[in-house]
């Protein structure tokens, strides 16, 4: 869910949006791309139709499926960015494999992320 959570705060869109608009997709398939990578990386065992096959999962859900980040990210409340995009960013970094697009949503979010937890204030 780290890839839909992700893809879906920075876009604020359902599922069913996200997965058919291609620039979106694509989005979530390279997601999908650095987890798998980050994996092999770390010899965690993954199948080689691993991110097909998350993609489909993602094509069987409800349209307006958003996941509890998303929501999070989307109310102002405290999410689990340091534990979903913030832990694949920084595992990548320790196998020494590049997470650019889950970098950039964890860069995005960070500052409302950092909001929700009172750490800085934006202006009124």
């Amino acid at each position: 869910m780290t890839s839909f959570g992700g893809v879906g705060a920075i876009t604020r869109a359902p599922i069913g949006i996200t997965r058919s608009v291609p620039e979106t997709r694509r989005l979530l398939e390279q997601c999908l791309g650095e987890v798998f990578a980050v994996a092999r990386a770390r010899k965690i065992a993954m199948s080689a139709t691993a991110i097909a096959e998350t993609m489909k999962f993602y094509d069987g859900l409800p349209p307006g499926g958003t996941t509890s980040l998303q929501r999070d990210i989307v109310d102002g409340k405290p999410s689990e960015l340091e534990y979903w995009n913030g832990a694949v960013m920084r595992l990548g970094q320790e196998a020494q494999v590049p997470t650019p697009t889950h970098t950039h949503i964890y860069h995005c979010l960070l500052p409302q992320e950092l909001q929700a937890r009172g750490k800085i204030a934006f202006p009124e």
